[in-house]
C-alpha cells in the first residue's frame, strides 16, 4: 500500500476542453444529467431519478456544511485593492465561536497583491442597521504562505456573521473564471447547508432538491448529516510529479453521536453524498483505530494524518472502530466527535465504510480525481470519457455522477 505515496499524478490526467467547465448550474438542480455507473455498466439519467439507485432501507450522509462569504476587498488610500481571502479561524480557533465574536476575532488568510500592503490597517465603512461600522483590517504575523490576521469592528452588537454578510463575497472556484454573481448565493449553497464553515461547496450536494430529499425520505432513506468544511486546499493543484512530495491540508470535521449510532445500526454501510462526506466517513475508521489503541488520548489528538491509512496496519474491524467512537463519545460526555482530517484516498486505499458515492466529475490531475480512481479502479477513464463523448458538464456547477462498484442488481 506504500506504493500510494509513489503514485505519478500524471497518470491520473485527461483532455478537458475549456467549453465543459460549467459556468452556471442547469436552471432547476435536479434536471442535471447523471451519469450512472453500476457494477462496470455505464448509463446516463436525470438526477431527479438519484433515488432509483439508493436502496431502501439504506443510510445516505450528507455535508451540511454552508459556504461563507469569504473574500473581503479593501482599498489602501493609494487606490490599490487588497483581497483578503479568509481560510480558517485562528483566535478564536474554533469555528462555532468565531462567527459569533464582536469587536475583534482573528483569521488565517490569503492575501491578494499583499506587496502593496507593507504595514499598517486597512479599513472600510459598512451600513449595518442604519449604523455605520468601520471595520479593520490588520496582518499580526506570517504562517507559511498565508497571513494572520486581526479583524476588528466598532460596534459591540454585530458579530463576525454580520461582518461577513455586509462585506464579503461568496468565493466561487478560480476555474470559472468569472466574477461572483448574485445568484451564486443561492446556486453555490447546498439545500440542506447549515453551519458556517466552508470557503467552497461540497458540490456534490448542489443536485439535490426538497422533492428529491422527500423523495428519499418517502422510499425509507435513512438520511444523516455529518459536516465537513471544505478548505481552499480543495483548488490547490498537484504539482509533485509523485504524491509523496503533495501535501493535504487539515480540514475541520464535526459528526455527531447520532450519526456514530446510524452508521453502527447500518453495520457501518452508507452511500456518501461528495467526496468530502468520504474523506470524513472514512476518516472515522483511523480515529477509532487511534482510540483502540491509545484510550487516553484527547480528543485534540484524534486528527488523521495524509498518509495514516497506508502506514496502519491495524487488523480492528470497521464495526469495532465506530464502536470505539461511541465509547469514547459517551464516556467524555460529548454529543459529538470536532477533530480535523489531513486523509488522502487514493488507489491503493482500502474502503471501510462507503457503498456508493454521489459526485460530480472532477479536475484532471487532482486528489478528488485520485478519490474516485481508489473507488472504481481503472475504470474511471471509461467513465470520463463517456461523460465526454455524451456532453456531461463538468467540474463544481456541472453534471452528476453515482458510482457504484458492485451492482445493485
Amino acid at each position: 500500500m506504500n506504493n500510494t505515496r509513489h503514485i505519478h499524478i500524471n497518470d491520473y490526467n485527461y483532455l478537458l476542453p475549456e467549453e465543459r467547465i460549467a459556468k452556471h448550474p442547469v436552471s432547476q438542480r435536479d434536471l442535471s444529467q447523471l451519469l450512472v455507473y453500476n457494477g462496470g455498466k455505464i448509463l446516463h439519467t436525470d438526477f431527479r431519478h438519484i433515488t432509483d439507485w439508493i436502496p431502501a432501507g439504506s443510510l445516505m450522509v450528507f455535508n451540511n456544511t454552508k459556504v461563507i462569504q469569504a473574500r473581503l476587498h479593501f482599498h489602501k488610500t493609494t487606490g490599490a485593492l487588497i483581497e483578503i481571502f479568509c481560510l480558517e479561524p485562528h483566535l478564536p480557533a474554533d469555528y462555532e465561536r468565531i462567527f459569533q465574536e464582536k469587536q475583534e476575532c482573528q483569521w488565517k488568510c490569503l492575501v491578494g497583491n499583499r506587496k502593496k500592503w507593507k504595514e499598517g490597517p486597512l479599513q472600510r465603512q459598512l451600513n449595518w442597521n442604519g449604523k455605520t461600522i468601520t471595520l479593520s483590517a490588520e496582518m499580526t504575523e506570517k504562517e507559511g504562505e498565508s497571513d494572520i490576521i486581526r479583524f476588528s469592528w466598532d460596534n459591540e452588537d454585530a458579530t463576525f456573521t454580520d461582518i461577513l454578510s455586509l462585506a464579503g463575497e461568496l468565493p466561487i472556484p478560480p476555474y470559472l473564471n468569472r466574477q461572483t454573481e448574485e445568484s451564486d448565493r443561492t446556486n453555490y449553497q447546498t439545500v440542506y447547508s447549515k453551519i458556517d464553515g466552508s470557503v467552497a461547496a461540497p458540490t456534490a450536494g448542489l443536485h439535490f432538491t426538497d422533492t428529491v430529499l422527500k423523495d428519499l425520505d418517502n422510499k425509507g432513506v435513512e438520511r444523516n448529516e455529518i459536516t465537513l468544511h471544505v478548505g481552499a486546499g480543495t483548488f490547490k493543484p498537484v504539482k509533485a510529479e509523485e504524491m509523496a512530495g503533495h501535501e493535504m491540508h487539515a480540514e475541520y470535521i464535526h459528526v455527531s453521536l447520532s450519526s456514530i449510532e446510524a452508521l453502527i445500526r447500518h453495520q457501518g454501510k452508507c452511500t456518501c453524498v461528495g467526496t468530502t462526506s468520504v474523506r470524513t466517513i472514512e476518516s472515522l475508521y483511523y480515529i477509532g483505530v487511534n482510540i483502540i489503541q491509545h484510550p487516553d488520548t484527547t480528543e485534540d489528538q484524534l486528527g488523521v494524518s495524509q498518509w495514516q491509512p497506508y502506514d496502519c496496519s491495524s487488523q480492528v474491524s470497521a464495526l469495532d472502530a465506530l464502536k470505539a467512537i461511541r465509547s469514547y463519545l459517551i464516556t467524555h460526555h460529548l454529543d459529538a466527535l470536532h477533530t480535523t482530517t489531513r486523509i488522502i484516498i487514493a488507489p491503493g486505499y482500502t474502503y471501510h465504510y462507503v457503498q456508493r458515492i454521489i459526485t460530480n466529475f472532477h479536475m484532471p490531475k487532482s486528489t478528488l480525481l485520485l478519490l474516485v480512481s481508489a473507488f472504481v479502479g481503472n475504470d474511471w477513464r471509461r467513465i470520463y470519457n463517456y461523460a465526454l463523448q455524451h456532453d456531461f458538464r463538468f467540474l463544481s456547477y456541472g453534471d452528476s455522477s453515482i458510482l457504484i462498484p458492485h451492482s445493485n442488481d
